[in-house]
């Protein structure tokens, strides 16, 4: 049996070790890497899935400004490769929507696979004249509001407005070149 729980500090290393084998270091060029760098994730809205007594899933959603709209930038979101089709990350997503919209949050922004998020609600059209300081695919770009008509009209730059990390001496990619 699956269990959701907030992500802890002795979630780190089982955490990095997932993201790693889902993703690899090609995680850390990402544009959304750059606004998650050296932040904290919103408050209440850094989840994990035990399974058995077992790191298996992660999502973490991330404070931003969308062209002057407060909102959320979901990512990343990664299961073992092992137990995909599952339905962990299904699950796993509707809880930690169901959780931003219980905190007050209004909208969620992500980059990713448009088929799979749409089954959310994510679409590219709420996105709007929204953009991302640096490089991505804008068919990947999509935006569900928590709050219908949240995004009406945005336009404008993405930028991270979360608490800074106190403890992000060095960046995650340093890091990771570091321990290979």
């Amino acid at each position: 049996m699956i269990q959701i729980r907030d992500e802890r500090a002795a979630d780190v290393a089982a955490r990095e070790h997932l993201l790693d084998a889902c993703f690899g270091e090609a995680r850390f060029t990402k544009t959304c890497e750059r606004l998650r760098e050296g932040r904290l994730p919103a408050d209440g809205l850094a989840l994990v899935v035990e399974l058995d007594g077992r790191l298996v899933a992660t999502v973490r959603l991330w404070d931003v400004d969308a062209g002057g709209t407060p909102a959320l930038m979901l990512g990343p979101i990664a299961v073992e490769p092992g137990l995909h089709g599952l339905g962990i990350g299904h699950t796993l997503m509707r809880a930690a929507l169901a959780r931003a919209a219980a905190l007050d949050h209004r909208a969620v922004i992500l980059v990713g696979d448009a088929p799979y998020y749409a089954r959310f609600g994510f679409t590219r059209e709420r996105v709007g004249g929204l953009r991302l300081p640096g490089p991505y695919a804008p068919e990947r770009f999509l935006a569900l509001d928590l709050v219908p008509g949240t995004l009406d009209g945005a336009d404008g730059m993405v930028r991270a407005t979360g608490r800074h990390d106190p403890a992000a001496v060095v960046t995650p990619a340093e890091a990771f070149r570091a321990a290979a």
